[in-house]
């Protein structure tokens, strides 16, 4: 019998994995098997393919190039038995490990299969805690406790006190403050020249990759043409670094905005590295800190970026591991409209959710608040059924898996988990993204109208929504305002404006 058989995911390529630690080069093998089912499973984004298997294959070389034993099995492989359960039995039957090591997955129906292999290989099947994170799952579940509302901010002072971020020597946060997001959010006036992607031009390996993923994927959604993600540690570290230097400066005071034509801005575009492993979390949130202590950043614009990765990144994992698998199917709102055929088109005239969604097509990725406060937005004001909406965003983003997809738009974007995630929810009408963005101005439709032919849908959308869960809401405190102004809009305006909604709802594949 030969050495442990140790499994690495797509989404675990970092050389710390806590199942490559106590590696016996002499007799152990390392598994990293690229499988029709998880290229399928929802059709990812041609990116995102094109992302995980050159990622895999340079992360398998790199291992090799150390003189580990590699077992690397490609997906065009005529052996290939198409799913990784099939990878690791087979590999378990050639190999005949006196075990099999595996690092704890990041979705559940991947820990669900791995229960079972025990018994069908034969052999015990360590499943270790994933590390990579900081804080783990069996904190997160004692801070958690028996609340039933779960609210990140009081999760991230408690992480920020753990980990000494951003802290003055007394315990308390630096500038007097936990957090800065109201200096963060300068609407869209005059923006500053923006510098340029760091974009990585694929190599031979990207290259044969993407030849691969056109010909096994050709109907999948979006477009390869401009392909620039990091697929190596080195690459990753150096995105890191320039985002550092020449973005970091403008993202606090930029973060929220959305302007045509942009659609990186200032954002730091690390979060498919994070996700697949080539870059750790204590290291990005290091680099932040390091930056506002140097003098090279405001607070804010350090504040808000280590909120995204302490705060939020971990918060989200926390969410989804302690509430799974009932959180999934999860609808309070009872939302059951299907998703309309422009959100895989961008053949709308809604020039926000057109802008966004040709960006998503084009680069598997828009940043936080296109896809919270339009793409987001107007599935909750619409009722699109979350199950449907969460595919759509498992599928059409580089960085998303399950564990960070579901919780975000499950719990802040959809609401449909009653409030778990989000004290209210993020409802806006169309003055929120005018204010924000400048899509508003190439727009068919008019921001200023809410009830005419020619309305924007997010307005008469937006008071039809509170109108449909007036009782609901009635009584949440961050809603009350807009409550109150429902009650005070004369009955004859408000009727038209719900009657706008509901012919715009009923002729919607049109919009």
């Amino acid at each position: 019998m030969a050495g442990a058989l140790r499994l690495v995911l797509g989404d675990q390529l970092s050389e710390s994995l806590a199942s490559l630690r106590d590696l016996d080069p002499s007799a152990d093998t390392v598994l990293l098997a690229e499988v029709m089912a998880e290229c399928t499973y929802v059709r990812h984004h041609k990116q995102k393919i094109v992302l995980v298997l050159s990622a895999m294959r340079h992360f398998a070389g790199a291992l090799a190039a150390l003189g580990l034993r590699v077992r690397h099995v490609r997906l065009d492989d005529p052996a290939n038995t198409g799913s990784l359960e099939g990878e690791v039995l087979r590999a378990a039957r050639d190999l005949r490990p006196s075990r099999i090591v595996v690092t704890h997955p990041g979705e559940w129906r991947l820990l669900e299969a791995m229960q079972g292999w025990e018994e069908a290989a034969g052999v015990p099947v360590d499943i270790l805690e994933d590390d990579r994170f900081l804080c783990s799952l069996p904190e997160f579940r004692r801070w958690a406790g028996e609340k039933r509302n779960l609210r990140m901010e009081f999760f991230y002072r408690a992480m920020r006190r753990t980990h000494g971020v951003l802290m003055e020597a007394d315990g308390t946060p630096l500038g007097g403050a936990w957090n800065f997001d109201r200096e963060n959010r300068a609407p869209l006036r005059r923006l500053p020249p923006v510098p340029p992607r760091p974009a990585v031009a694929p190599d031979a390996v990207t290259r044969e990759v993407m030849d691969l993923v056109e010909r096994f994927f050709p109907d999948h959604f979006g477009t390869l043409e401009g392909f620039g993600w990091p697929v190596t540690r080195a690459e990753a570290v150096r995105a890191l670094e320039d985002f550092v230097a020449r973005r970091f400066p403008g993202f606090g005071l930029h973060q929220d905005q959305m302007a045509s034509g942009e659609p990186f801005l200032f954002h730091a575009l690390v979060s498919t590295s994070l996700n697949l492993g080539l870059l750790l979390p204590w290291e990005v949130v290091a680099a932040a800190e390091a930056a506002y202590r140097a003098g090279h950043i405001p607070l804010a614009a350090a504040e808000g970026f280590v909120r995204q990765v302490l705060g939020w990144r971990e918060y989200v994992r926390g969410v989804y591991w302690s509430r799974m698998p009932a959180y999934r199917s999860l609808n309070a709102l009872a939302a059951e409209r299907p998703l309309p055929g422009f959100y895989w088109t961008g053949e709308t005239r809604m020039n926000c959710v057109r802008q966004v969604v040709r960006q998503t097509r084009d680069h598997a990725y828009a940043h936080h608040i296109q896809r919270l406060m339009v793409t987001g937005n107007l599935a909750l004001l619409a009722g699109l059924a979350p199950e449907a909406v969460n595919e759509w965003y498992l599928i059409v983003f580089a960085d998303a898996y399950e564990w960070v997809e579901l919780p975000n738009v499950q719990g802040m974007a959809l609401h449909a988990d009653g409030g778990i995630m989000g004290s209210k929810p993020y409802a806006a009408s169309g003055a929120y993204i005018n204010r924000m963005s400048d899509y508003c101005r190439g727009c068919a439709y008019d921001v200023r109208d809410a009830a005419g032919e020619g309305a924007c849908p997010f307005n008469s959308l937006y008071w039809d929504f509170l109108a449909r869960h007036r009782d609901r809401f009635a009584a949440n405190p961050r809603l009350r305002p807009s409550i109150h102004a429902l009650e005070r809009m004369p009955p004859e305006r408000l009727s038209a404006i719900r009657a706008r909604a509901a012919r715009w709802l009923e002729a919607l594949e049109e919009a």
